[in-house]
């Protein structure tokens, strides 16, 4: 018995790693493709860039850019969801390959991102059309980034968001609650997973608007504070502090423009 649960200990350690070492290996390509995007732009805003239309491929590239940037973002505060996930599928379901079914939750996962990618490039694709952004992807409007900002900060006081918070903050009870086997199981635990953690961070994302889509340093914020909310003890302080933060951010950004 006691060499079977050493054997087993081994087997957990193995696949943690595997795991941790795929997480790590694709949230730095992302964070590489993001970095070369903004250099890229970088060069654009040196040239002088100029507001245009967007055509079909441009839709396409910027929804690539937002679904890169969800998981550039969301990947890291995903992490223990997945890392719990790994472990029960071995240990509950004793398969020969449970990094499958593991990828296959992450597959789950980021399609729903997928989904919100597409409506965040809809939204860049409008607000390019009506000049409230900029080539740049930063608004050009102090009132559109208060109301965002607004918009936000009410949100992180909502019950929606902590229905979704609390959620994401405790994945051994999804886990009990919600276990499907197999690939297409895990697949389907990865979107609904998906579904509380886009519920939860949805709001947070249309920040991106205010300073800059492509403002890397931005975006590493943004991340780092979902990433506490999600693990940190006083969570849903945090939280809340922020809601009031972001609200009065956005209320000082109208009353400027009107200044």
């Amino acid at each position: 018995m006691k060499q079977n649960n050493t054997a087993l200990e081994l087997v957990l350690k193995r696949d943690r790693t595997l795991v941790i070492a795929g997480i790590i290996g694709v949230t730095a390509l992302a964070w590489a493709y993001m970095f070369y995007i903004a250099w890229d732009m970088t060069g654009m805003e040196m040239a002088g860039a100029h507001v245009m239309p967007w055509g079909a491929l441009d839709f396409v590239l910027m929804f690539l850019m937002w679904a890169v940037m969800m998981v550039a973002m969301m990947l890291p505060s995903a992490a223990p969801m997945i890392l719990l996930f790994a472990k029960v599928t071995r240990t509950r379901e004793q398969l020969e390959r449970p990094i499958i079914s593991t990828a296959a939750f992450l597959s789950g996962y980021v399609l729903v991102w997928g989904g919100f990618s597409v409506a965040a490039a809809v939204a860049q694709w409008c607000l390019h059309s009506a000049a409230l952004i900029s080539p740049m992807m930063v608004s050009t409007s102090p009132i559109l980034g208060g109301v965002l900002l607004i918009g936000a900060g009410i949100f992180q006081w909502t019950p929606l968001k902590y229905a979704c918070l609390d959620h994401c903050r405790s994945p051994i009870a999804f886990l009990m609650s919600d276990w499907r086997a197999g690939r297409k199981g895990g697949l389907v635990m990865g979107m609904r997973h998906g579904m509380y953690c886009l519920g939860c961070c949805w709001a947070l994302m249309t920040l991106l608007f205010v300073l800059g889509v492509m403002n890397l340093l931005w975006i590493a914020a943004l991340a780092f504070f979902v990433l506490i909310e999600k693990i940190a003890p006083a969570g849903h302080l945090v939280s809340r502090t922020a809601g009031v933060i972001l609200a009065v951010w956005g209320i000082l950004m109208i009353v400027k423009a009107f200044i």
